[in-house]
């Protein structure tokens, strides 16, 4: 678990009223953290541009730590990994954007550093025409090494979904409520499967409904942690066209797939292509041409688990169950003697059984 106390402040800056993702990258650029923002005095922070006497004072006055608290303990219990802003795990494609999230909070077991992202966003009600397009696009990635990334909606985005883990590609649902939230409820048995190749990330706390207007906020990050976008099927306006529009000014290369000119549900992809906002594409092949994705992943050749002592065979144990799991809470789960857990550790790494992640999380390589 990351350090409780800066964890804590990361939380209330995001409970702070006019305090928004602009304002609190201010801040943490300027301090440096997000508990010396709370320890400094209100003079200063009335300098900072952007902050004011306004949300200075909201900042100040600021007293109520109680629901940061209660969110530690939603994190502890349902092992929720907090992605702070300034963290090696957190997004770095988001920090190229204007406005990225100071504080995710994610579920899952996926590097979101990888090198090969791509969105697919479209309409709630997709026809034969894009349920084929989806499934036709997301087979062809299949050895790419790819990573997914949708809102978890009806439509397009549950089949991108979908069809990515019948493919054995991992995939994100970006989502506009809280992570105990699950919206829509029919996608409650999806998101779970995610959660075991892939994840479930939402910058909003537990609790937290999926209100009107958290969803261009999903949007953006949807828009902003992928390399491509690829827009199936949308009306002329809609999410999928906010989306469209938002990785287009992230200078993220956006696709759009052409329909018929009478067809409502082609109308936004093919306005896309006329005004110069997205690339025509007609085949997966031309888009990973463009993006110059290789198929160079390979599966790596099946080896013999070498014979492990107790303590590394305890660690294995935990890595197969619990997924992505930062060193801290391995060695407490362990327990094992900390010179003994570190070698043992080691010992996994040596013989490829186990990696690091950014953050000091590990987890089993993938076979």
């Amino acid at each position: 678990m990351k350090n409780d106390d800066e964890l804590l402040c990361f939380i209330a800056l995001t409970q702070i009223p006019q305090i928004g993702a602009i304002q609190s990258r201010i801040l943490l650029e300027h301090f440096g953290t997000a508990s010396e923002i709370f320890r400094a005095r209100k003079s200063l922070l009335e300098k900072i541009p952007g902050i004011g006497t306004i949300r200075t004072d909201n900042i100040f006055h600021f007293k109520d730590f109680r629901r940061a608290e209660q969110e530690i303990r939603f994190i502890e219990k349902y092992r929720i990994r907090p992605l702070l802003y300034y963290e090696d795990d957190y997004p770095k494609r988001l920090t190229q954007c204007a406005d990225p999230p100071v504080l995710l909070y994610y579920k899952g077991n996926m590097d979101l550093n990888t090198s090969r992202v791509i969105s697919i966003v479209g309409t709630r009600k997709q026809t034969e025409y894009g349920r084929c397009l989806v499934e036709h696009y997301v087979e062809a990635w299949r050895n790419l090494g790819v990573l997914v990334i949708s809102g978890l909606a009806y439509g397009i985005d549950q089949l991108a979904h979908r069809h990515s883990l019948r493919m054995g590609i991992p995939t994100i649902g970006v989502l506009a409520s809280g992570l105990d939230i699950i919206y829509p409820s029919s996608h409650i048995s999806l998101a779970r499967d995610m959660v075991l190749h892939g994840g479930l990330l939402t910058e909003f706390i537990s609790g937290t409904q999926p209100d009107k207007q958290n969803f261009p906020r999903r949007n953006r990050i949807v828009a902003g942690m992928c390399d491509a976008l690829l827009v199936v099927e949308t009306d002329i306006k809609g999410g999928s066209m906010i989306t469209a529009e938002i990785a287009a000014g992230y200078d993220r290369e956006v696709f759009a797939i052409p329909g018929k000119i009478t067809d409502k549900k082609s109308a936004g992809c093919n306005s896309l292509i006329r005004d110069n906002k997205a690339r025509l594409t007609l085949s997966p092949d031309d888009l990973v041409e463009f993006m110059n994705w290789t198929m160079e992943k390979k599966p790596r050749q099946q080896t013999i688990l070498p014979e492990l002592d107790d303590d590394a065979t305890v660690l294995l144990k935990l890595l197969q169950t619990e997924g992505a799991i930062h060193v801290d809470r391995l060695y407490a789960l362990s327990g094992i003697k900390r010179s003994n857990f570190h070698n043992a550790l080691l010992n996994l790494e040596l013989v490829g059984i186990a990696e690091q992640l950014p953050g000091k999380y590990y987890m089993l390589q993938p076979s």
